[in-house]
């Protein structure tokens, strides 16, 4: 193994050690934010734990437009990747935590922040393949479409969200932790998942060019992997503390975030419209993904219906059809 391909893999570990750790603080302070505010855990998860735990797709798709040459298959790659990563962990964790009984905690709200997510996802892959070549101020019309539909789409949610207030404490505090050290502790771990992601971009373009594999693939598999590691940890951390409803706005809020990504990194690509670099692996993980989500959505809405031996198929299905997907990405990339 060269020098240079063991640095990157050390920095590759070292940003996923990071963010795994970081993701347990993000749960905890936007969980008393949450219920401090008064803003209920399904907006602060949606908006808040979302736009925290996306931080590492944020960074790490700038950093990987911005690199000499650009790698905006990268940046394509993981955002998609990253959504069917998200559904695979709610999949993963509802399983763990009880199935059916985890499901039950969910509010029925949360079904529009699901929707969203779908429509996002599904919008990122079809304005891909349309590949609209139409840009104002090198914002391409498709990114401004992809805001369009986040704004309206967060404007719904937020009208639908339930409010939740907290009596321990006077209401002054939550475990201890005040109004402002929830704002400052949630600012300081940002900041670092904010770090962690800006390594983590350039360990992984740098394993890319040394392996020779194919950056949508390390996008869909590997950088995913290690950008919805917050996710993963804040989800596992919520269910833990009984906040099943701020796991789950996290992890579908972090899927709609995603999506519109690719927007905000669309300014810093010189090669064009970002969404415009779509391939074929690409569309194989967005198309996967929006599945997901619709399945996902069908077991949180019917949860009160749906018999417990067939969610939990439901769930085993929904992660094996993300490891057939993974596969099969994974196949493309080989080739």
């Amino acid at each position: 193994m060269s020098a240079d391909l063991t640095i990157a893999l050390l920095v590759f570990l070292a940003s996923a050690a990071s963010v795994w750790f970081l993701g347990t603080g993000l749960a905890k302070y936007g969980d008393a934010l949450a219920t401090l505010t008064g803003l209920g855990r399904l907006f602060v998860g949606s908006i808040l734990v979302a736009l925290a735990t996306s931080l590492p797709e944020l960074s790490t798709n700038i950093s990987a437009v911005l690199l000499d040459p650009p790698n905006p298959q990268l940046a394509v790659g993981n955002v998609l990747g990253a959504n069917m990563l998200d559904v695979f962990i709610f999949a993963m964790v509802v399983l763990l935590f009880g199935g059916r009984r985890v499901l039950r905690q969910v509010s029925p709200q949360q079904g529009y922040l699901i929707v969203l997510a779908a429509a996002m996802t599904g919008a990122a892959v079809l304005l891909g393949v349309l590949r609209l070549d139409v840009s104002v101020w090198r914002v391409g019309l498709s990114s401004m479409i992809l805001l369009v539909i986040y704004g309206i789409g967060m404007w719904v949610v937020y009208q639908n969200r339930t409010s939740e207030s907290s009596g321990q404490d006077d209401g002054d505090s939550v475990g201890g932790i005040t109004l402002s050290r929830a704002w400052v502790m949630f600012g300081l771990v940002s900041v670092g998942v904010i770090v962690a992601g800006i390594a983590l971009a350039w360990s992984t373009d740098r394993i890319a060019g040394i392996t020779g594999v194919s950056s949508s693939t390390l996008g869909i598999l590997a950088v995913s992997v290690v950008t919805t590691m917050p996710e993963l940890s804040s989800t596992v951390a919520a269910m833990r503390m009984g906040a099943a409803d701020l796991g789950v706005a996290g992890l579908f809020g972090s899927a709609v975030f995603n999506a519109s990504i690719l927007a905000y990194a669309d300014p810093f690509y010189s090669g064009g419209v970002l969404v415009n670099e779509i391939e074929a692996a690409h569309i194989v993980a967005g198309c996967a993904a929006v599945g997901l989500i619709l399945a996902a959505l069908a077991l949180v809405m019917g949860r009160n219906r749906i018999p417990s031996p067939v969610v939990t198929i439901g769930l085993i299905a929904m992660v094996g059809t993300w490891l057939a997907a993974a596969i099969a990405v994974g196949a493309m990339g080989a080739a």
